[in-house]
């Protein structure tokens, strides 16, 4: 067999012919899932494919069916006989399947084997603008290949990928910028509510790909246009409405005997790649417009977490919204990014290695944790910006959080511009998705603690003092808030002004956090 092509190559007519028997195959998410059954795709998830392997044997009762076919060979890695996949693909057929870079064939009799060259397979999502679902092409991974990762490697839709796409508000948009597109992912979301999406990667490599995947979703360059380079030079002087980035934030040692990874690695010291995107992301970024993206930071020795991200933020000067979800000791952080590597402890000394060299970097900073997190920035219409938010949130959340993240910032407007006597005049309400909890002392008549939970989002859990769970309670959308702190003053015996600036403030953060809601 030859040697793995550089790329898939799109081939217009073969591609139509491809998305043809992709449907007939029923090659799904949901399908691919029955074929396998439940214990499989478990292990497939841990990546382990000796059950996966199995349910798809010829021999297995799934085997001849065509999606257990096309996962067997574009997921698995696994060599299938000729004759299967030009079943599994009528249309398109070996040769044109081998034309668009797809595989290789050892010959052409009917029980000659067909290797994959790339991973293809289904993907289906749910964002803010509802399900979706597509066939993706990346590079095969260790599981297929069994051999490490190469570092020009193009990255799959891996968690997070999938977590920038379910956090990345998806109102409609004139223009959307993908930087750092990879497989192209985050392109085919944003083709679902924009215009026009500019995608942009260093790779060469992995533009390839992204064409291949949009094409293969019917999105053509006049949908989403592919641009090689770094960072935000290939749209300096444009403007987007929307800015989304899962870019190269890992915090590598930058040396010679470690590894660096196209899809994972920027090629800067420490967490500069992510400082200069922060702060510079305006400047491409139009009036209103909003940037997301993922990205790690280092927390130093006598730091709270929020210090380093927030100057980079100010520095912006831009709106910002910033959520940790994770955060790691050096060890922790040393020990994932070698491991999504492909070495593992039983390769001793080259982990030994990498270890220690993750290590003495972290500490050449005084590194104590690095942070993982969303970062929502946004160019404020006019004037200056008025939301500084960085939190903490490293709990379960309910995805998408794309509707939640774009109501908070929708809530942060509204409220920022409400005074008190605009406040007292409106009916709010308490949003569906929030419940109440009382403790109680046995035989007491009174809680002792009341709990708002939010059930959607991020699940926030509020403490309220009796005034402000009476306040919540009485929210159903027929009295003001005037007329409620007036009879809660009566009920309590004390001025209203008093109730008013007990509760007023809290009711403002719980209408940004959604636990309230405006008319």
């Amino acid at each position: 067999m030859s040697a793995t092509p550089h790329a898939p190559v799109v081939v217009p007519e073969l591609l139509d012919a491809l998305r043809v028997d992709l449907d007939a195959a029923a090659y799904t998410v949901e399908h691919v899932e029955e074929l396998l059954g439940p214990v499989a795709t478990g292990a497939l998830d841990r990546g382990e494919a000796l059950p996966a392997l199995r349910a798809t044997a010829p021999t297995a009762s799934a085997g001849a069916d065509p999606a257990a076919v096309l996962t067997r060979c574009f997921v698995l890695g696994v060599p299938v006989p000729r004759a299967a996949l030009e079943r599994a693909l009528p249309s398109v057929g070996v040769e044109g399947a081998r034309r668009c870079g797809l595989v290789d064939a050892a010959g052409r009799g009917a029980d000659d084997d067909v290797r994959a060259l790339v991973d293809l397979r289904p993907y289906a999502a749910t964002d803010g603008a509802g399900e979706a679902a597509w066939w993706v092409v990346s590079d095969l991974g260790e599981l297929a290949t069994g051999r490490a990762l190469r570092t020009d490697h193009v990255l799959g839709v891996g968690g997070a990928s999938v977590t920038l796409a379910q956090a990345t508000v998806r109102d409609p948009r004139e223009r959307v910028l993908d930087l750092g597109t990879g497989c192209g992912v985050q392109a085919l979301h944003a083709g679902r509510h924009a215009r026009h999406v500019v995608a942009t990667d260093l790779s060469t490599r992995a533009l390839a790909f992204a064409r291949f995947t949009t094409a293969l979703a019917g999105l053509g360059p006049d949908r989403v246009e592919l641009r090689a380079g770094s960072m935000l030079e290939p749209v300096a002087g444009e403007a987007f409405d929307l800015v989304v980035s899962n870019p190269p934030f890992v915090i590598t040692p930058r040396r010679v005997d470690v590894p660096a990874y196209d899809y994972r690695d920027g090629g800067r010291a420490g967490d500069d790649l992510v400082r200069d995107l922060v702060t510079g992301v305006g400047d491409v970024l139009a009036p209103g417009g909003v940037a997301q993206l993922l990205a790690n930071w280092e927390v130093r020795d006598g730091e709270e977490w929020h210090e380093r991200i927030g100057a980079w933020v100010d520095a912006s000067g831009l709106d910002a919204w910033v959520v940790q979800r994770d955060e790691q000791d050096p060890a922790q952080y040393a020990e994932t990014w070698i491991r999504d590597g492909g070495t593992t402890p039983a390769d001793r000394d080259a982990w030994e290695h990498r270890y220690g060299a993750w290590l003495d970097d972290l500490a050449s900073r005084d590194v104590a944790s690095v942070g993982f997190g969303i970062v929502t920035l946004r160019r404020p219409l006019a004037g200056a910006p008025t939301l500084r938010r960085l939190e903490s949130q490293t709990g379960p959340v309910r995805p998408p959080l794309g509707p939640v993240l774009a109501a908070g910032l929708a809530a942060h407007d509204a409220v920022t511009h409400l005074t008190d006597e605009d406040l007292a005049g409106l009916r709010l309400q308490v949003a569906p998705d929030v419940t109440e909890e009382r403790y109680l002392q046995p035989g007491a008549a009174d809680p002792r603690v009341v709990l708002l939970r939010q059930g959607h989002g991020f699940g926030r859990t509020v403490q309220a003092g009796t005034a402000l769970a009476a306040f919540v309670g009485a929210c159903d959308g027929e009295l003001t808030v005037g007329q409620i702190v007036g009879a809660l003053g009566a009920l309590l015996d004390v001025p209203a002004a008093d109730v008013a600036a007990d509760v007023l403030p809290t009711v403002r953060g719980l209408l940004t956090d959604g636990l309230l809601t405006l008319p």
